[in-house]
């Protein structure tokens, strides 16, 4: 039985609710607007995209997005939150941003203007390779020059939020970024909205989040979604520290094939678990 006041905003069903709904889009451009401040033009308005990209050719990788949308000037955002550790993470959000980028191509002649790729990653788990830096938490990732360290190409941004490292108390919260990522890691934990978070903003945001106030069947799909997060995150956690100590490449993708079993059995979507395994969706319908 649930026994949280506020939804889990790491469940699909709360990212999007809270994220992902034409309603609520003033929430998701305030977010944006906060945590990519100095990296691109305020955003005013978006327009949320499909957020199934299609390869080139038809038996290429495709892409699932968490979330996908454009601003008031045609520069793209993509926005993943990533729940559980996975092997190759940058590896994907890199690949994720050519789609946004293929897509621009204009037919016929072209001078190949690009509009910018934004990528905003929150993950709930922390870079092996960054786990000494325990005071940094947001990582802005440009092209840049190795000896001058100047930006060389700045239409291509990549943000990610090393959730668990963001420790702050409620009596230490200075910028709304902090609040933001504040909200975001405890507001499952929270029994009521804290002083510190009284913007407007953040009142429909707890509002929304108010598991109370759904529907039964909102009720029901975040149960579910809850569940399988819970699931894979466990499993994926437990898995993912066990191909590390073994350090084998074939330990790793037995372990994939495990997950994807796992998830399959809990009734996860196909596309899905081949996102978060990496499998693809041929070998997971044979498992």
């Amino acid at each position: 039985m649930i026994q949280e006041k506020y939804l889990n905003p790491y469940t699909d069903f709360g990212f999007k609710r809270l994220f992902g709904e034409e309603a609520n889009k003033d929430l998701l451009i305030s977010f944006l607007n906060e945590i990519l401040k100095g990296e691109c033009a305020p955003i005013v308005n978006i327009t949320y995209l499909k957020n199934e990209q299609l390869p080139s050719l038809e038996n290429d990788r495709r892409a699932i997005f968490d979330l996908y949308c454009e601003d008031q000037s045609g520069d793209k955002f993509i926005v993943e939150m990533q729940k559980a550790r996975q092997d190759y993470f940058k590896d994907r959000s890199l690949y994720y941003s050519t789609f946004p980028i293929q897509k621009q191509a204009a037919h016929g002649e072209w001078n190949f203007e690009l509009k910018r790729v934004y990528m905003v990653a929150i993950l709930d788990f922390i870079f092996s390779e960054d786990k000494d830096e325990t005071s940094k938490y947001i990582y802005r990732v440009k092209l840049s020059d190795i000896e001058t360290s100047k930006v060389f190409y700045d239409k291509l941004t990549f943000v990610y939020l090393e959730m668990p490292k963001f420790t702050k108390t409620e009596d230490e919260l200075e910028t709304m970024t902090d609040k933001w990522l504040y909200v975001l890691r405890n507001i499952s934990r929270l029994t009521d909205r804290p002083a510190k978070l009284q913007e407007r903003v953040f009142e429909k945001f707890f509002r929304l989040a108010e598991i109370s106030k759904f529907t039964k069947d909102e009720f029901f799909n975040y149960e579910e979604s809850l569940k399988v997060y819970r699931d894979m995150k466990n499993c994926l956690d437990s898995s993912f520290a066990k191909g590390k100590i073994e350090g084998r490449a074939e330990g790793r993708k037995e372990m994939a094939f495990d997950i994807a079993h796992e998830m399959k059995e809990s009734g996860s979507d196909i596309n899905y678990i081949a996102k978060v395994t990496g499998l693809s969706e041929q070998d997971i319908k044979e498992l």
